[in-house]
C-alpha cells in the first residue's frame, strides 16, 4: 500500500503551532491582520496563503527564524532567512563586537553560546568555571551546559547544585515546550541524570537562583544574564546567546578582581 503526501503540510504545521502556542483563531487572526474565516479556511487546507500571509502568521506565532524557515517550505515558499556560517565575511562585524563586549565584561566570566549551551566564545575569566573539569568535557565541541552540570564537570563546585540544576533544565523545558525538538529533549533527559536523587530545599523558591561555586578563595556567588541578537534576520545570529556572569555580592567580586590581577 502506497502512502501519498500530505497534499497540504502547512495546514497541519499551523493547527499545530497554533496548538502549541494556545492561542485561538480568533487572537491569532487578530495579530496576523487577517479574519478568522481566512484562516479557518487555511487550517482546512481550502485556502493557500500568500508568502506575506506565511510571514505574518509565524511572526504572530513567536517562531524562531528557523521554525519561519520551514513555515515557508511547508506552504511552498523558499526560505527567506539566511542561515550563515560563524565565520562567514558578513559576520565580521559582529565577531569582533561579541570579542569587545567579552572582554569588557572582564574580570567577570562571560561566554558566547549556540543553541544547547554549544560555546562559540568566552572571554578569559571563563576559567574559573572550568577549573578541576575532566579534559574531555573541555574538547571540542564544548557544551557549557553539560559542563555546568556534569559530575566530572562544575558540579562537584557547586553548592546549590539541586536548586541550581533545576533552574537550568527548568529554562531547557520551557524552551522544549515551547519548540518541541527530540535533540533537546534527549539531551534534557541526560541532565535530568546528572541531578537524579538530589532533592532541592523545602523553602526553595525557584526564583533568580544564583550559582554558589566553589574556589581556592572561598564561594562565588553569581547571577547570570542573557543577551540575543532580537532583531537579527539571519538564523545563525539569531540563535547566539551571551551570557553574562555577574557578583552577586562584594566578596565574590574582589576575589575575581584579585584573579584578573595575578596571572593564572
Amino acid at each position: 500500500m502506497t502512502v501519498s503526501a500530505d497534499p497540504n503540510p502547512f495546514a497541519g504545521e499551523l493547527r499545530r503551532w497554533r496548538s502549541r502556542r494556545r492561542v485561538s483563531q480568533l487572537d491569532l487572526a487578530i495579530r496576523a491582520d487577517t479574519t478568522q474565516r481566512h484562516l479557518s479556511f487555511l487550517e482546512q487546507g481550502r485556502s493557500r496563503p500568500g508568502r506575506g500571509m506565511v510571514v505574518r502568521l509565524a511572526e504572530s506565532l513567536g517562531l524562531s527564524l528557523r521554525e519561519r524557515n520551514a513555515f515557508l517550505l511547508a506552504a511552498g515558499y523558499a526560505p527567506v532567512y539566511a542561515e550563515s556560517s560563524l565565520d562567514a565575511p558578513e559576520l565580521g562585524p559582529v565577531r569582533e563586537a561579541l570579542e569587545r563586549i567579552l572582554d569588557g565584561h572582564l574580570p567577570y566570566p562571560a561566554v558566547v553560546v549556540r543553541p544547547h549551551g554549544l560555546l562559540v566564545a568566552a572571554n578569559a575569566a571563563f576559567g574559573v568555571l572550568t577549573e578541576g573539569a575532566a579534559p574531555e568535557l573541555l574538547e571540542p565541541p564544548l557544551n557549557v551546559v553539560r559542563l555546568a552540570l556534569h559530575p566530572d564537570g562544575m558540579a562537584r563546585r557547586v553548592a546549590n547544585l539541586p536548586e541550581w540544576g533545576r533552574h537550568i533544565t527548568g529554562s531547557l523545558r520551557d524552551q522544549l515546550h515551547r519548540s518541541p525538538d527530540a535533540e533537546l529533549a534527549a539531551f534534557v533527559a541526560e541532565l535530568d541524570g546528572y541531578l537524579r536523587g538530589l532533592a532541592a530545599p523545602a523553602e526553595h523558591l525557584g526564583f533568580a537562583v544564583p550559582l554558589r561555586l566553589r574556589v581556592p578563595e572561598g564561594e562565588l556567588r553569581l547571577m547570570t544574564t542573557l543577551t540575543s541578537f532580537a532583531t537579527a534576520v539571519d538564523v545563525t545570529l539569531s540563535e547566539l546567546r551571551l551570557e553574562a556572569f555577574l557578583p552577586a555580592d562584594e566578596e565574590t567580586a574582589r576575589i575575581l578582581r584579585e584573579r584578573a590581577a595575578t596571572p593564572r
